[in-house]
């Protein structure tokens, strides 16, 4: 895929009660523009009577187009419509701030994908309530926050998280195998801006080494779940799920070093298409145009 050009490719999501002629006022729109339609996926959810539509797009002939300009002509097409949408430029990176426990596989798998180039974002930090992984955020020269949290010093400690995400104009916030539960006035606070990824075998293996539970079960499937974060512990929308087969023969380290696995693919999948303007809210749920 070519990497879109600031300036000259643009996304534009929305969603509205569903209604005839919302594609062709889109449609209309853009041409009015003078702007060529490189993608267009939607989707009508007949359940709620809401549709949904991603659009990217260029402008015909080589010129950079004003941003601002575009949202306000837009805003009139969507006042029509009672849309909620959102116009960004498809080059800009979204500011992403990863935080990590004990468990590095999920850190260092978005690390890598970002180095080469495979997430079109730009990290801001890498934060942790333990020091284990300094060494691995200074080998991509990305800063490293210590931030210890106990039950005393947790209030504290969501403060300055919060310090960090306005200081370092963080977009997004993933929490990338972060082992502590954040308080309902944070998870309300980064609402919509930050993902979550945990093993999709909960609420059956609740707890410490829940691969280890689920070998000692039997189990034929391991799994991981990535969503955005609620007040809700884990039942946040969910954005991607990842599973891989178990054989009888694998001990209980190698189902854990499965599920370490899709735990990376599924998390990164969700950054990536959440920081590609792909995943639009519907209620507990998402729509997801890959």
């Amino acid at each position: 895929m070519t990497p879109p050009t600031a300036g000259r490719d643009f996304v534009l999501t929305l969603s509205c009660p569903d209604v005839p002629g919302i594609v062709f006022a889109v449609a209309r729109f853009l041409d009015e523009q003078r702007c060529n339609i490189t993608q267009s996926q939607q989707f009508d959810d007949s359940e709620t009577g809401t549709f949904f539509m991603r659009v990217q797009f260029r402008p015909v002939g080589e010129d950079a187009l004003d941003i601002d300009a575009l949202r306000t002509a837009f805003g009139a097409v969507a006042a029509v419509f009672r849309m909620d949408w959102r116009l960004t430029d498809a080059a800009s990176r979204q500011r992403v701030l990863i935080m990590v426990s004990k468990f590095g596989h999920c850190l260092n798998d978005l690390l890598f994908r970002w180095s080469i180039g495979a997430l079109n974002v730009d990290i801001a930090a890498v934060v942790s309530n333990h020091p284990d992984f300094a060494r691995l955020a200074d080998t991509y020269d990305l800063p490293f926050r210590h931030v210890p949290v106990t039950r005393e010093t947790k209030p504290q400690a969501e403060a300055d998280l919060l310090g960090l995400v306005r200081d370092l104009d963080v977009d997004l916030v993933v929490l990338a195998r972060y082992m502590q539960v954040l308080s309902d006035d944070l998870c309300k606070q980064l609402e919509g801006r930050a993902i979550n990824i945990h093993h999709s075998m909960l609420p059956s293996f609740k707890g410490a080494r829940p691969y280890h539970q689920a070998h000692a079960r039997g189990v034929k499937l391991v799994g991981a779940t990535a969503h955005y974060v609620t007040a809700e512990l884990d039942e946040g929308p969910i954005i991607e799920q990842e599973v891989a087969r178990v054989d009888h023969s694998m001990s209980a380290a190698e189902v854990a070093a499965l599920g370490r696995d899709v735990e990376c693919q599924a998390l990164a999948r969700a950054v990536r298409w959440h920081t590609e303007n792909r995943v639009l809210a519907n209620g507990h749920r998402t729509i997801v145009f890959h």
